[in-house]
């Protein structure tokens, strides 16, 4: 039987400003991706989330981004080597933390937006954010961009990893993700994302816009909790993997 990890990037609000709909989602998933308070979240609504997916019996992973929080972290910025390890290595820091004290594993970590997009693009910059997650945890699980520079990085480094597709995200050609601000670049009927999702699973590759078909591996899905109709997607996606004798489950 296929398993395959379904998770979400969660723990986005930020004081009394509420992002996303955790809860729901935290009964779809199987893993969760915590914001780690430069993009999104901070220090209460991670420590609220961690506890959140704890009890659902979700695995937790930090979800580093850049220091953006009025661009929500989907603005490229320019770092040097020394200011994209302490980036990483701040906000690891700082989760495993807040996890050792709830009694919680930290599972992976997955780069945020536009840090994560540079680094599917930009294999010396994956190298670098990879490198510098892996000396805070060596044994971490990186969860990477199937068929970018983030897994061919995390080859390079002999990291243990997880190769990731995007339910709600339309590819390109390379296998990177077609651009926010393009059309069509974000999927909105859960239906067609749903059936588009089991198409890549059983062919284990991404379908681009084009119809072009690149062969990866296919190890864990993003359901994004940030867009409109998100847990109607989620919950379509889980139930037609389930249908077609997919089961669900975090990677161990």
């Amino acid at each position: 039987m296929t398993t395959i990890d379904l998770n979400a990037d969660m723990g986005e609000s930020f004081g009394p400003w509420t992002m996303g709909d955790d809860a729901a989602l935290l009964q779809v998933i199987s893993s969760a991706n915590v914001a780690c308070g430069f993009h999104a979240g901070d220090p209460v609504v991670m420590a609220q989330t961690i506890a959140q997916a704890k009890a659902a019996g979700v695995a937790v992973g930090a979800h580093p981004g850049f220091q953006d929080l009025q661009g929500f972290g989907r603005r490229d910025l320019k770092l040097t080597e020394a200011e994209l390890t302490a980036l990483v290595q701040y906000q690891l820091g700082a989760f495993m933390g807040i996890a050792a004290a709830a009694g919680v594993p930290v599972a992976h970590l997955k780069l945020h937006g536009a840090l994560a997009n540079m680094c599917a693009r930009d294999l010396e910059m994956a190298l670098v954010c990879y490198r510098a997650a892996l000396a805070v945890s060596p044994d971490l699980r990186l969860f990477v961009i199937a068929g970018t520079q983030q897994q061919r990085a995390a080859e390079q480094l002999g990291a243990t990893f997880s190769a990731e597709i995007f339910a709600d995200r339309a590819y390109q050609d390379d296998a990177t993700l077609v651009p926010r601000g393009q059309p069509g670049a974000v999927l909105h009927d859960p239906d067609q994302a749903a059936e588009r999702v089991l198409e890549m699973v059983q062919e284990r590759s991404v379908i681009a816009q084009s119809g072009a078909r690149v062969d990866v591996p296919v190890d864990t899905i993003c359901l994004h909790g940030d867009t409109q109709g998100a847990i109607q997607m989620a919950r379509a996606v889980r139930a037609r993997l389930e249908q077609a004798g997919v089961q669900i489950a975090a990677p161990e």
